[in-house]
């Protein structure tokens, strides 16, 4: 199971490639004779535009063996490609290995969301971490998964409605931290996609407690990632900063984890 999860992973990694790539060149004129739909489109260079190959579209093996270069143009293919893969891969099998909610029918089937959201989550890291902007139509689709997931598997499967409340407030705590400090930056200390996202964050750390806990793990992760640049003076500290993926990141690692971190953390200072 592990093996096929990570294989899945990376295929579906592949799949968030292309999403991607023709959401977001999808009104491009360079294209406009190219067929971008994700259901009937075929994949191509985006250089030369030629069609893909099956032998061109093997996740990661393909990028190592063309040596990251079109089999047709030899223009660069972007590490972007493999590395998504190896994430995707990565996230599917960390999602496995530590899901929390067991392998019965219902959890298989949570499970499987959960997988359908982490997808979601790449394609919204991709895109902050390129072009610095959540597409407020996909985070919308998010947050409509998020919902029905809350209403099917936490309150008609389980019957926990006191967790489904839960839920919902630490969906709001987010969103209206998040908010406030939007209207008070006038959009400086954070931007707009984040306002939205906040909501299924929320939802999804479950509790008012670990919705606190994804607002510190986003920020110390954030907070590593980009000091050294601003140490190196590569960045300026009003630099605009993809705070997005480290929102998700930390999302990830609560749902995962966040009972388990909390644990911890009161053995240390009880």
């Amino acid at each position: 199971m592990i093996f096929i999860t990570f294989c899945f992973g990376l295929i579906f990694g592949s799949f968030i490639n292309a999403l991607v790539f023709r959401m977001h060149e999808k009104n491009n004129k360079k294209y406009k004779k190219i067929d971008l739909s994700i259901f009937t489109g075929r994949s191509i260079c985006p250089n030369c535009k030629h069609v893909l190959a099956p032998i061109d579209l093997i996740p990661v093996f393909s990028w190592i063996y063309l040596r990251g270069k079109c089999r047709y143009c030899k223009a660069k293919i972007s590490v972007q490609y493999p590395l998504v893969e190896l994430t995707t891969a990565i996230l599917f099998l960390f999602s496995y290995i530590l899901w929390p909610y067991g392998f019965t029918v219902i959890g298989a089937c949570e499970l499987f969301v959960w997988l359908v959201i982490v997808l979601g989550f790449i394609s919204l890291s991709i895109y902050d971490l390129k072009w610095l902007i959540l597409p407020s139509k996909a985070v919308l689709m998010l947050t409509i998964v998020g919902i029905l997931n809350l209403l099917i598997f936490t309150v008609i499967f389980n019957h926990h409605y006191i967790g489904a409340l839960l839920a919902i407030l630490s969906g709001l705590i987010i969103f209206g931290f998040f908010w406030i400090l939007f209207i008070i930056s006038n959009g400086r200390w954070i931007g707009g996609g984040d306002v939205k996202i906040g909501f299924l964050l929320g939802l999804l750390a479950g509790t008012p407690i670990k919705s606190f806990l994804v607002i510190f793990l986003a920020s110390l992760l954030g907070t590593l990632f980009f000091s050294p640049s601003l140490i190196l003076s590569k960045r300026k500290i009003k630099s605009q900063i993809p705070f997005g993926p480290f929102l998700i990141l930390a999302t990830y690692i609560v749902f995962l984890c966040g009972s388990r971190i909390i644990d911890w953390y009161n053995t240390i200072i009880l």
